[in-house]
C-alpha cells in the first residue's frame, strides 16, 4: 500500500508542515472534538492531479459500500474528474444505453466543472444530474458526481447533494489516511532507528569493552549475527591474526580490479556490488586511526537490505576498526612488556654462567619455551677449521655436526648476518636443511650470533606446522640473539683470561698453580695417580753456549714433545725454571716409568741443538697414610735428585 500512494510526496509534505506548525503552538487543545482539526484544512492541490485517480476510485468504493439507497437500483452513479474522465461508476444501467446520452452527460460535466454548479438535462429519455465538488481551502472544483437515471425515476438535487457530500467525506477520509499511515510509517522507522541506534550503542560499548583482539573480533562477528540475522558475514584481515572463527579469513590480494575486498581495502571506502541472483554484496574497510586492518564483507538476499541500514553499518565497522586498534595497542604493549621480562631474565640467567657450552644449552632451552618451538639448534663457527659445529640442539642427531658456512639455512644467515623467517619450508625451499628436513619442520626463525660485528654463530628455531611463527617472534629472536652473543663475548674473555692465568706463556703447558689445583681434585676422586718431574740437562750450559733465545726455544722443543707423548686428559707444567711437570691421573708408577722413557728418548733424538733430561717418578694410592701434592713432589724430587747424580739422562722412581 505504501508503494501505490509514493508520488503523494507534495500532499504528505503539506500536510507535515501544518501538522508541525500546529505542534509548535503555544497552547494545544487536545478534546476529543478537536481532535479531527488538524486534518480539516488539509487539501489537494492541482498538482496533485494526476495522481487523484486511485484515491477518488478509493472514496467512491467506500461510499458505495456505505451507502443501502434504492437508487442504485433505479440509476447508476457516477464521478468524472475535472477533464470529464470516468473515475468509478455503480448502478443498475448497462453500458448499451450510455451511447445514447454520452455526448449530453460530456457537455453537462464542461458546463458543471465551469459553472461550478449543479445542472441537470434531459437526453435520450435520460435524466442527468451532476453535482460539482469543492476542495476544502480554494473551494475549486475537483470531481463531478453525476447520476443518471429514466426521466420519470429523476432525483433531485439536494438528494444528489446529500450522497455527493457523503462521497465526499469519504474522499478525505482516503486522502487524510495517507497521512496517518505516513505518520504511523515514520513512527516505525523512527522506532527501528532507535532500536538501532541502541543497538550500536550497545554493540559499541560491548567492543570497546573488550582488551584483547581475539574478544574484539567474536564480539564483533556477534554484533553482526544480531543486527542481520539474515546476512552471511566475513572479516577479512591484513594482521596476522585468526582467532579459529571460519568467518575471519586473511587478506589476500589476487586481482585487486576485480576483487570487491581488495578495493574496499586499498580505497578506504565502502564499495557494493550486485550478484545475478540480486544478492547484494557489501564491503566495508575497517580502519583506525592508525590504519587499516582489515574488510567487513556481509552478503544479504535479494529484498533484505535496507539503504536507510548503510550508515549503521559503516559506524558498525569504523567502530569496530577503532575497538580491534586499541586491542592490538593494548596486546603490543603487553608483549613488549613480556619481551622485556624475557630479555631481562635471559640476560640474567645467561651472565650466572662463564662457561661456552653452558649459554649454548641454557639459550636452547630457553628458546624453546618461549617460542613454543618444536626444536632449536645453536651452531658456533670454528675459526680454525672454518665450519659451524652444532653446539646444543634438543635434535640429538645433529649434536657435534659440523657444517659448511656455504650450506644451508646457517649459511644464508652467516653471509647476510641478518635474521631470516621461512613461512613454509616445504614451499619455498630455497635451500637444503638438514634440520628441517629430518624433524618435518615447516616454519623457521633464525638469527645470527654477533661478537663485535662479527657472525660467530647461528641460532635456528623450528616448529612441524607452517606459518607458525610470527613477525613479532622474528623480531624477538633478533634482540635475544644479541643477548647470547654478549653472553658468548664474556664467556669467552672469561676463558681467555683464565688461560692466559692458567698457562705459561712460553711453552704453552699449564702454570705450577693450576697443576696443583688439579692434582688435589684428582686425589680426592682416583684411587691413585702417578707424577713426573722433568728436568733439562746442563741448561744453563745451553744458555752460556747459545744465548738465551736459543735456550727458551729448547724449552719450547720439549714442551711439544712432552705434550705429544702423553694423554689428552693428562696435565702438563712448567714447573719451574728448566724443569717441567706431567701428572698422570689412574696410572701406576710402572706406567708411569714408560711414558717417561718415552720423553727422554725423544728429548735426545729431536731436539736442536740436542739435549737429555733427566725425570723423577713418584706415585699415591689410596692407601698411602698421607696423601697430598707435597709428599708426590717430595718424592718425585728427591727420585730427579737421584737421577742428577747418577749421570743425568735417565730415571729414577721415588720410594712411597
Amino acid at each position: 500500500m505504501v508503494d501505490r500512494w509514493k508520488g503523494w510526496g507534495c500532499m504528505v509534505d503539506r500536510m507535515k508542515s501544518n501538522f508541525a506548525y500546529r505542534k509548535t503552538s503555544s497552547i494545544v487543545d487536545t478534546s476529543a472534538e478537536s481532535q479531527p482539526v488538524w486534518f480539516g484544512n488539509e487539501d489537494i492541490s492541482d498538482a496533485d492531479e494526476p495522481m487523484l485517480k486511485p484515491l477518488l476510485m478509493e472514496g467512491f468504493n467506500q461510499w458505495v459500500n456505505e451507502t443501502g439507497l434504492p437508487l442504485f437500483e433505479a440509476g447508476e452513479f457516477a464521478l468524472f474528474n475535472r477533464a470529464g474522465e470516468e473515475i468509478a461508476a455503480a448502478g443498475a444501467l448497462n453500458e448499451d444505453k450510455r451511447s445514447a446520452y454520452t455526448d449530453s452527460l460530456a457537455a453537462l460535466i464542461h458546463e458543471v466543472t465551469s459553472s461550478g454548479e449543479a445542472r441537470s438535462e434531459t437526453a435520450a429519455n435520460m435524466s442527468l444530474t451532476a453535482y460539482p465538488l469543492y476542495r476544502r481551502k480554494d473551494k475549486a472544483v475537483f470531481c463531478i458526481f453525476v447520476y443518471v437515471t429514466r426521466v420519470e425515476s429523476s432525483i433531485e438535487l439536494p438528494i444528489l447533494e446529500m450522497c455527493a457530500l457523503h462521497f465526499k467525506s469519504c474522499f478525505y477520509h482516503q486522502f487524510e489516511q495517507i497521512y496517518v499511515k505516513d505518520l504511523l510509517l515514520q513512527q516505525e522507522r523512527a522506532e527501528k532507528e532507535a532500536d538501532r541506534r541502541d543497538a550500536l550503542f550497545k554493540a559499541a560499548k560491548r567492543l570497546y569493552d573488550q582488551i584483547d583482539v581475539s574478544s574484539v573480533l567474536s564480539e564483533l562477528l556477534r554484533s553482526m549475527e544480531d543486527l542481520y540475522p539474515s546476512s552471511e558475514v566475513h572479516l577479512y584481515l591484513s594482521q596476522d591474526h585468526l582467532n579459529g572463527d571460519p568467518r575471519v579469513k586473511p587478506l589476500i590480494f589476487k586481482n585487486a580490479e576485480h576483487d570487491l575486498v581488495a578495493k574496499a581495502f586499498l580505497n578506504g571506502k565502502s564499495v557494493t556490488e550486485h550478484d545475478r541472483d540480486g544478492t547484494l554484496r557489501l564491503a566495508v574497510p575497517m580502519t583506525g586511526k592508525q590504519a587499516a586492518y582489515g574488510v567487513l564483507c556481509m552478503s544479504i538476499g535479494p529484498g533484505k537490505w535496507d539503504e536507510a541500514d548503510l550508515p549503521a553499518f559503516l559506524l558498525l565497522a569504523d567502530t569496530s576498526g577503532s575497538a580491534f586498534e586499541n586491542a592490538k595497542l593494548y596486546e603490543q604493549s603487553n608483549l613488549l612488556i613480556n619481551e622485556l621480562r624475557l630479555i631481562n631474565e635471559l640476560t640474567k640467567r645467561l651472565n650466572q654462567s662463564l662457561r661456552l657450552k653452558e649459554i649454548f644449552q641454557f639459550a636452547t632451552s630457553e628458546l624453546l619455551t618461549i617460542f613454543d618451538a618444536d626444536y632449536c639448534c645453536v651452531l658456533q663457527l670454528n675459526k680454525v677449521k672454518n665450519q659451524f659445529v652444532v653446539m646444543s640442539s634438543n635434535f640429538p642427531a645433529l649434536t657435534s655436526e659440523e657444517f659448511s658456512p656455504d650450506y644451508g639455512f646457517c649459511g644464508m644467515v652467516f653471509r647476510t648476518q641478518e635474521p631470516l623467517i621461512i613461512s613454509d619450508y616445504w614451499h619455498t625451499r630455497v635451500v637444503t636443511s638438514k634440520l628441517m628436513d629430518n624433524t618435518s619442520s615447516r616454519s623457521l626463525i633464525a638469527a645470527p650470533i654477533m661478537v663485535d660485528g662479527e657472525a660467530v654463530g647461528v641460532i635456528l628455531v623450528t616448529h612441524k606446522a607452517p606459518n607458525f611463527f610470527s613477525y613479532e617472534n622474528y623480531k624477538l629472536l633478533q634482540v635475544m640473539s644479541t643477548h647470547i652473543g654478549l653472553a658468548v663475548t664474556n664467556a669467552s674473555l672469561h676463558a681467555e683470561v683464565r688461560r692466559m692465568v692458567i698457562t705459561d706463556n712460553l711453552t704453552g703447558l699449564h702454570a705450577r698453580h693450576y697443576l696443583n689445583e688439579q692434582i688435589q681434585n684428582k686425589q680426592r676422586k682416583d684411587p691413585f695417580g702417578s707424577l713426573i718431574l722433568v728436568d733439562i740437562d746442563l741448561f744453563k750450559r745451553v744458555n752460556d753456549t747459545y744465548g738465551h733465545q736459543v735456550g727458551d726455544r729448547i724449552l719450547i722443543q720439549v714442551s711439544e714433545i712432552i705434550r705429544a707423548s702423553i694423554r689428552q686428559g693428562d696435565i702438563a707444567a712448567r714447573w719451574g725454571g728448566e724443569e717441567l711437570a706431567v701428572y698422570l691421573p689412574g696410572i701406576r708408577a710402572e706406567q708411569a716409568y714408560r711414558i717417561a722413557e718415552r720423553i727422554r728418548v725423544h728429548v735426545e733424538k729431536e731436539t736442536d741443538p740436542v739435549v737429555t733430561v733427566s725425570c723423577g717418578v713418584s706415585e699415591w694410592t689410596f692407601e698411602d697414610e698421607k696423601i697430598s701434592v707435597e709428599s708426590l713432589f717430595y718424592r718425585a724430587d728427591m727420585a730427579l735428585y737421584e737421577a742428577k747424580h747418577n749421570g743425568r739422562n735417565c730415571i729414577f722412581v721415588g720410594q712411597t
